[in-house]
């Protein structure tokens, strides 16, 4: 008896086999249209994951919503906190603006180094083999711009004018590997530290900021910006951030490298500022670099007194 259904049960498995190849075999005949029982079985769990993932999709909403007013409600506070203190700042701003004013009146100064006209361009061209260097924009002389006027963008500084027609004007970036190609600069802090812009790492991408006073503590982070001494660039424009400095010329100066605040390889819309206080004008082109040192080595010998 026992015998029996050992040779039962070997019978079974066999023909469960042969079936379960058949299966296979009958399956893989003709994968273009689905077998009978592969479409009932399809459907069935077609059926089962329709009944199942829609209330489950519903949950997931739910909770993706409830996650989403939590976060929206946190950013909203921060918002909300950031939007008092930029108030703040705005009112603070233009109380000292009307300070200022109301000073310069008193001095019978009228002009301010800080003072210029926004002209809107527009990058016309570029040369592949003065990526770096020069850049061609929409505007010219009929628009008012003129040689050595400060081109910049909504990120910071980018260069000046160096060539003008009617209706376009060339632009030197301060990228450019000219070793005549100065800007008066200083770095923002208490006090503050003047220097020169003089060449640009092409390795690093990085500005060069030279004839630091040693005796100024500037450290990585700190922000440069123009300072309107040179008589080009108005003050205040800003340049870049230091990422690292070194000491130059036996330990009397010091040297700093500048990550610039524009992508000067990105560069379609422009700012032209069309200064009210030109030192510098078309004439006094070729001296522009001696006009920055001279201006820069004055501000230094009063800061550092």
């Amino acid at each position: 008896m026992p015998q029996f259904f050992t040779n039962k049960r070997l019978i079974l498995l066999l023909v469960g086999v042969i079936v379960l190849v058949a299966l296979i075999f009958f399956t893989l005949k003709d994968r273009e249209n689905a077998s009978v029982p592969e479409q009932i079985v399809k459907d069935a769990v077609g059926f089962g994951q329709s009944v199942f993932s829609k209330p489950a999709q519903y949950i997931t909403d739910l909770i993706d919503d409830v996650d989403l007013l939590l976060n929206t409600y946190e950013e909203n506070k921060r918002l909300k906190s950031r939007l008092a203190e930029y108030a703040s700042v705005q009112a603070e701003l233009s109380d000292v603006r009307l300070e200022n004013d109301r000073l310069r009146k008193a001095l019978g100064k009228e002009e301010d180094l800080r003072d210029y006209e926004p002209v809107q361009a527009t990058v016309l061209a570029r040369n592949p083999d003065q990526w770096e260097e020069k850049v061609v924009i929409d505007r010219g002389e009929v628009h008012g711009v003129k040689k050595n006027m400060a081109v910049m963008t909504a990120e910071g500084l980018i260069g000046k004018v160096i060539l003008t027609t009617p209706f376009t004007s060339t632009v030197q970036l301060l990228a450019t590997q000219d070793p005549t190609y100065r800007v008066s600069a200083l770095v923002t802090g208490k006090p503050e530290a003047f220097g020169l812009i003089e060449g640009y790492d092409t390795e690093r991408h990085e500005l060069i900021m030279k004839r630091i006073d040693s005796t100024f503590d500037i450290k990585p982070g700190q922000k440069v910006i123009s300072s309107g001494l040179g008589g080009i660039f108005p003050k205040g424009l800003l340049i870049g951030e230091i990422t690292e400095v070194t000491t130059e010329d036996y330990g009397l100066t010091k040297q700093a490298y500048i990550k610039p605040a524009a992508d000067f390889s990105m560069l379609e819309h422009v700012i032209i500022a069309k200064r009210t206080s030109m030192a510098v004008d078309g004439s006094d082109a070729g001296n522009t670099g001696e006009a920055m040192d001279e201006a820069a080595d004055e501000a230094e010998g009063g800061s550092g007194s």
